[in-house]
């Protein structure tokens, strides 16, 4: 059904998350080069900027320089060395954060082409809920959910049941 609207099940929740919790009125610094997801955020009526693929682990001047009154971080996180500091160079009260969940059944995902495209951190869920705690963060409201894929194999089948993601909204007070 939603595979009509969107790519994939992560962009439906995720945009069904955004709008049970921000304004359009709200001016979105997205973490990361415009993907499909902030596409599909300016499409719904989001006002979206993004970062411009700067090493966020030793730049994080555009979280200081732009302006913003949300940050959305959608599968960065996973990414960086050091996401402490750039949760403490937020200058917004209010993030939307989603993150890759560590599967006990299989290792963290590391491309063997793309150096960028590699998992530092695959979190569990507490583990971020820490991180968010230790810059001043609280979490108003969270969501988890699967990724089934269509392959056959004992791993495809644990995917139906096993949470995959973890979105959080998250205000600092």
């Amino acid at each position: 059904m939603y595979e009509k609207t969107f790519p994939n099940k992560r962009f439906k929740i995720s945009l069904e998350f955004l709008e049970k919790h921000l304004s359009k009125s709200e001016t979105i610094l997205d973490l990361g080069v415009e993907n499909p997801f902030s596409k599909i955020m300016i499409k719904n009526g989001y006002t979206v900027k993004n970062t411009n693929g700067e090493d966020l682990d030793i730049d994080q001047s555009a979280l200081q320089n732009e302006n913003y009154t949300t940050v959305t971080a959608f599968e960065i996180f996973e990414h960086l060395l050091n996401p402490f500091t750039v949760l403490q160079n937020v200058k917004s009260d209010k993030i939307f954060i989603s993150i890759p969940l560590r599967l006990w059944f299989s290792p963290a995902y590391r491309s063997k082409t793309d150096m960028w495209d590699r998992h530092y951190h695959e979190f569990e869920d507490w583990q971020l809920n820490w991180l968010l705690e230790k810059t001043g963060f609280t979490i108003v409201d969270y969501v988890k959910f699967t990724h089934p894929t269509r392959k056959i194999g004992f791993r495809p089948l644990l995917r139906y049941f096993t949470n995959r993601y973890y979105l959080v909204y998250a205000e600092r007070k």
